[in-house]
């Protein structure tokens, strides 16, 4: 038996957290005695139930794990191997990491890089890895640090949090949107030169606004990115990887045809191994501990439903690692 937090809609929707016979595991090859978890926007969804995120039930919730192999019949995995994974349709249509045991497809697995303990893997978590790729779409479309100022959206957030900390450090000059203008503080800490009210970017605005951006990570969607795709400078690159605010696009193409501007997607969920292990190695050597400290808060796996609303509505601060075990 083991601890998990189960998502079940037989008659009714509900999320709990309780024992769960090991018989009842999935088909795969690695089972990972798991560690630490986190609580990402998507799993705020399928816990409150407010999104079509899980696509089988029951589920168990959790996109993200970070563990020990304890049984596996891959050739890759050993018994005692540490393993870090996120998305591959865990907690929606595969049981995730929620929880105290995960079995998980071993293709779906990168190696604990060795600077990294397992619970500051997930304090870096899918967020953090999403915000690491769309540093690496930025860098792979050209932008470096003296280009111009980076606009980071939903900056207080998992992604906003860990691309303010990555790009500052990598030297640029990031401008954080925020709609919590009492995070000034920690969004400064992190590595932002200044912070714009998100008020500036939510509205309906013009095809082509003034010129500001030489790159944007965009983790909200809807109006805040038609804006920002909207005032990104000639040439310059736009990653989007969420849609806190919606899924809509109410844009035009002019910043496209007559500014060149490129707005490049960022999926974190079926990107390929190698991108993985790219993303996870620069996150091992970017980020400094002391950023991760200021950007998490731990919980145990009880308090997760209490926190997924919290996520949804904005209220939650950088990164929720879960100590599984708590």
């Amino acid at each position: 038996m083991f601890r998990a937090l189960v998502l079940e809609n037989d008659g009714g929707f509900r999320a709990t957290v309780k024992s769960v016979d090991a018989a009842q595991l999935p088909e795969a090859d690695v089972t990972l005695a798991v560690s630490y978890a986190t609580l990402n926007y998507k799993d705020g969804l399928a816990i409150t139930n407010r999104g079509p995120v899980v696509r089988q039930w029951p589920m168990v919730a959790g996109i993200d794990g970070a563990g020990t192999v304890f049984a596996s019949s891959h050739p890759d995995w050993q018994v005692g191997d540490l393993a870090v994974h996120n998305g591959w349709g865990a907690g929606e249509t595969h049981w995730g990491c929620l929880a105290e045991t995960a079995r998980l497809k071993g293709d779906w697995l990168i190696r604990l890089p060795q600077a990294l303990s397992l619970r500051q893997a997930m304090a870096i978590g899918t967020a953090g890895y999403t915000a690491m790729l769309c540093v690496l779409a930025l860098e792979d479309h050209g932008l470096k640090p003296d280009a111009g100022e980076v606009l980071v959206t939903g900056a207080s957030g998992g992604v906003g949090s860990v691309a303010i900390a990555l790009l500052g450090s990598l030297g640029y000059s990031v401008v954080a949107a925020t709609g919590r203008a009492s995070e000034e503080t920690y969004l400064k800490a992190l590595g932002a030169s200044s912070v714009l009210d998100r008020a500036m970017l939510a509205s309906p605005g013009k095809a082509l606004q003034k010129e500001r951006w030489a790159g944007v990570v965009d983790s909200v969607g809807s109006h805040t990115l038609a804006n920002a795709v909207a005032q990104t400078r000639y040439g310059g690159v736009v990653t989007a990887c969420g849609l806190a605010q919606g899924m809509d696009f109410p844009g035009s193409v002019a910043p496209f045809i007559l500014r060149g501007v490129k707005l490049v997607g960022v999926d974190s969920v079926m990107a390929p191994r190698a991108r993985r292990i790219a993303a996870w190695s620069n996150l091992a050597s970017e980020i400094k501990d002391d950023m991760l400290v200021k950007i998490t808060k731990e919980i145990s796996l009880a308090e997760a439903l209490a926190w997924a609303p919290k996520i949804l509505a904005g209220e939650v601060r950088g990164r929720l690692v879960v100590n599984v075990k708590a």
